[in-house]
């Protein structure tokens, strides 16, 4: 081992005095001392290899690696300084490209830009001799005039595209003849089946259509693959005019994102789908359909609170949305001071799924609303071939009407004092009660729904079992057995046995999860 470290030391002295002459003399003769410098390095090693022993050969060996491994990293590094350079290199090549790419679209668009103020210029000279389009306050809802304007020009470009598509097209629909609300619902009901093969109940068939006459938001709840969605589908393609499908995103959350937003940059209103369906409407004489596709990914009462506060007010011509502050020359022909009317012939559907991912329909949405649960898929039934049928809104809403004279709930209706009976047994127990606007919805919705076929005390079980049963799914079930049994014997006392049955089908599965 001396002989080693001795070697060690000799060599060692031997390479930094070699090191530095290499650098002092790198510039003038790298190469001539090179052959020079690798025989003293053999000479010492030949001077002290005999003596090394294992320990030293071993020694010597590891040296030997260490020396390799860093000529190695200092060849790996000066490698990867080198691929960097030419990378570095080669970016700022591609930026000089890139700039001057920019400065020729800069040309380019410059040039489109005269262009389209040369159009532009055109088309407000063939329109300068035309009388600027105004709305006629007192005409006819959905009647405008037949000028074409300019899309261009307006700051609701998509909204005016529909004023010129409907400048010159034909929307009065001939009344159905002989057409009853019952009749209308077995229609359906065969048109779906024995069209599509989509298969509903004559109950829920009813139970839709009563609530069209009852309320202007229809919610569809029910686990997927039980028709929600197809309904409304199904609907619009039985009355002619498809469904407008708006698919509800889970960050919605206000009326920007269902109606759009004026941009300042482009001095344009970027109007939605939902937007130009509801503007459509108001052209047409049909009923017209706007469905929220999952609508509560997102929380209603926040993106359709507006719409949920018009509705409420008693007089439909006051159910306006104001989408801008000023007035232009230029607005759709249909809007009122900037404002957009929700018309009497829109009939919103919402679908609705309850899982982890969606939020819960608060009361509020639910007490403006008709709300239709899907708890199974339909059942098929042989059927009838049924076409499609156009049916005005004005002859729909006369049936409405009638029905609601014809089959009126008096203040003396049997069925509606052992309801208040009933009202007075839920405020006691569970200090729910039936407010104002639930006995308002019952009073338009069970004589529709007697007028479409069905039963005025089935009427009754859904308007309780949706408006008020729904509520106690907040409740502690749990604490709340015994007087959801007193429950059931109260309904069967007041109403008779084997009545309410969706009441005691929704009771049971409440005590079944608790």
């Amino acid at each position: 081992m001396k002989a080693y470290f001795a070697y060690l030391w000799e060599m060692l002295k031997q390479f930094f005095s070699d090191l530095g002459q290499f650098f002092y003399k790198g510039i003038v003769s790298p190469w001539t001392d090179l052959k020079t410098n690798f025989d003293n390095y053999q000479q010492v090693f030949d001077t002290y290899r005999a003596d090394f022993g294992f320990g030293g050969w071993l020694m010597y060996i590891l040296f030997l690696l260490l020396i390799i491994a860093a000529l190695g990293a200092a060849g790996f590094g000066l490698f990867i300084l080198i691929k960097r350079y030419v990378k570095f290199a080669k970016t700022e090549v591609d930026k000089d490209e890139l700039k001057r790419q920019v400065a020729r679209l800069n040309i380019e668009l410059y040039d489109l830009s005269r262009e389209k103020e040369k159009i532009l210029g055109l088309q407000l000279q063939s329109l300068a001799g035309k009388k600027l389009p105004t709305v006629d306050e007192n005409a006819p809802e959905g009647e405008s005039t037949n000028e074409i304007i300019s899309e261009s020009a307006s700051r609701f470009p998509r909204l005016v595209h529909v004023d010129n598509i409907y400048a010159t097209k034909d929307v009065n629909v001939p009344e159905v003849e002989g057409l009853t609300l019952e009749l209308l619902c077995e229609q359906f009901r065969n048109y779906a089946a024995s069209q599509h093969g989509i298969y509903y109940t004559i109950t829920t068939i009813r139970q839709m259509f009563a609530g069209m006459g009852a309320a202007k938001l229809i919610i569809l709840e029910g686990i997927s693959g039980t028709g929600k969605t197809s309904m409304p589908l199904e609907l619009g393609r039985f009355f002619k005019h498809d469904a407008k499908i708006c698919p509800v995103q889970p960050n919605w959350k206000d009326r920007s994102e269902l109606l759009g937003y004026y941009n300042e940059f482009t001095k344009k209103f970027n109007a939605t789908e939902f937007l130009e369906a509801l503007y459509t409407s108001l052209y047409r004489k049909d009923t017209n359909l706007i469905v929220l596709d999952e609508m509560n990914l997102a929380r209603v009462e926040y993106y359709f609170a507006e719409f949920l506060s018009v509705m409420e007010n008693p007089d439909p011509d006051n159910w306006n949305i104001e989408l801008i502050g000023n007035i232009d020359a230029y607005d759709p022909k249909l809007f009122n001071n900037g404002k957009i009317k929700v018309p009497q012939n829109v009939v919103f559907f919402g679908t609705a799924n309850n899982d982890d991912s969606t939020f819960t329909i608060s009361d509020k949405v639910y007490d403006r609303a008709i709300s239709l649960f899907f708890d199974n898929k339909g059942i098929p039934f042989e059927s009838e071939y049924q076409e499609a049928v156009e049916v005005p809104y004005s002859q729909l809403s006369r049936l409405y009407q009638e029905a609601l004279e014809e089959h009126k709930i008096e203040d003396d209706n049997v069925n509606l004092k052992k309801f208040e009976e009933l009202d007075t047994f839920v405020i006691k127990k569970f200090r729910l009660a039936f407010g104002n606007r639930i006995m308002k919805q019952l009073r338009q919705f069970v004589p529709i729904y007697v007028a479409c076929g069905g039963d005025e005390l089935d009427g009754f079980d859904f308007i309780f079992t949706n408006k008020i049963l729904k509520k106690f799914e907040s409740l502690n079930i749990a604490f709340l057995k015994n007087e959801l049994t007193e429950l059931q014997r109260m309904l069967e006392k007041l109403f008779g046995k084997g009545t309410f049955p969706m009441a005691n089908k929704f009771i049971d599965n409440l005590l079944k999860m608790n």
